[in-house]
């Protein structure tokens, strides 16, 4: 897949083109559905799939107090949509001087220079241009306009709601990462650098990797997880802790997993962790044997929720 970062630098205008656009944050079953109808449009037509999305959301330029944590970092939404057969990713970047034209100025003077659009396909609540005032409607009737058509896919429901992003962050904010593989369509991961933390896994007789994951995203609830850990290679049993220590009275939040059955040096690689099970709620413990009773337990059953759930397909 070709990324090219902004409009205004893709060059010579893309033949063909199917596009879809959005933020795709978490590329959840909803922008999956898209997706796919864009791809298939795109092969029948003999043309190419591009997706247009943007860097930083824009409520976070428009809004920042009410901005979102992020599902995932644009390096993971990327792949995603990579994996997904999408064959151009333009990254717009977001600002209130892009938000301030109208729908008819996105269409003229932002993506017909750069694309030669055949169709356009949309999510059923998408919005664009100034104060989101482009519609799926308004889609059409710009299209009638400069020749391209345009559909619009959606809602995909799970139980009685549509899919979104929101409900994503909501499970995972819950710590229920059993709903947010259902809205994923995929299990929930999370992936970050491990780096130097305080020791106290090496000290109980259960070494952690500490990772430092992206400011912006969306954390799970404090608690034990049973995860597969990635580090490049092959997936690994892990119990993973996601808190502030408070038995040592600790006030920062760390996230920190422990492999199972594998001795090895990770600082300084990035590790990819796949939610399978919450285990438990963070918990005081009176003192570390306590501590190290519990996580001898975490471990126990973090292994079985493992054996009956096997890791996803990288």
């Amino acid at each position: 897949m070709r990324v090219i970062r902004h409009l205004a630098r893709v060059g010579s205008r893309l033949p063909r083109v199917v596009l879809t656009l959005g933020n795709f944050d978490g590329v959840h079953r909803g922008h999956q559905a898209i997706l796919a109808r864009a791809v298939a449009e795109a092969r029948s037509r003999g043309g190419q799939t591009v997706a247009l999305t943007f860097h930083p959301h824009p409520v976070t330029v428009l809004a920042a107090e009410r901005a979102p944590g992020m599902i995932q970092s644009l390096h993971d939404r990327l792949a995603t949509l990579r994996h997904l057969g999408v064959d151009v990713t333009v990254v717009q970047r977001f600002t209130r001087e892009f938000a301030a034209h109208d729908p008819d100025a996105f269409i003229t003077r932002f993506i017909l220079p750069s694309l030669d659009l055949a169709h356009v396909i949309v999510g059923y609540n998408v919005t664009f241009g100034r104060n989101r005032a482009g519609t799926a409607e308004t889609l059409r009737a710009l299209g009638a306009r400069y020749g391209f058509g345009v559909d619009a896919v959606g809602p995909v429901a799970e139980g009685d709601a549509a899919v979104s992003s929101s409900g994503v962050r909501r499970a995972i904010v819950a710590g229920d990462v059993a709903a947010a593989r259902l809205l994923l369509g995929r299990p929930y991961d999370l992936r970050g650098r491990v780096v130097t933390g305080e020791q106290r896994g090496r000290t109980l007789g259960f070494p952690t990797a500490n990772l430092h994951v992206g400011r912006r995203l969306v954390l799970p609830a404090d608690g034990v997880y049973a995860v597969y850990a990635r580090a490049g290679g092959a997936p690994m049993p892990a119990v993973l802790n996601v808190g502030v220590r408070p038995t040592f009275g600790e006030l920062r939040r760390t996230i920190e997993a422990h492999v199972l059955d594998w001795q090895g040096d990770l600082y300084g690689r990035w590790l990819e962790l796949e939610f399978v099970a919450h285990l438990r709620g963070e918990r005081r413990f009176s003192g570390p044997d306590e501590l190290r009773r519990a996580i001898a337990d975490d471990v126990v059953r973090a292994r079985a929720a493992l054996a009956a759930s096997p890791p996803a397909s990288p």
